[in-house]
């Protein structure tokens, strides 16, 4: 699995104290002390990426509505591509009633 490479004592923690966050008021609270805001901009950027590409825009279309650069929004697809599913995962949590598609294999 591709995630070893980020196992860790340190990631572990980290990972045990975002499912300990009871509610969406203490995950604010929690990523305002943890990270930047830049940092956590990059992280919704990056999730938004992924949704609109399950959604079929186009690359300039993701790029003008987000301010995702081409090599971000191509990462984010390739994660999409080749990664865990994880993207999939969660915005098929988020948003039950869209229909997923499958993105074409480079």
């Amino acid at each position: 699995m591709q995630v070893d490479k980020i196992r860790g004592h340190q990631t572990e923690q980290l990972i045990e104290a975002v499912l300990a966050l009871k509610d969406k008021e203490e995950a604010y609270r929690f990523f305002d002390d943890l990270c930047t805001i830049s940092e956590i901009q990059s992280m919704s950027q990056r999730l938004e990426v992924a949704h609109m590409l399950r959604m079929k825009k186009t690359y300039e279309k993701i790029k003008n509505e987000t301010g995702a650069s081409t090599a971000t929004i191509s990462r984010v697809r390739r994660c999409l591509n080749y990664g865990n599913d994880a993207y999939d995962a969660m915005l098929e949590r988020l948003y039950p009633d869209e229909k997923p598609f499958e993105l074409p294999k480079d």
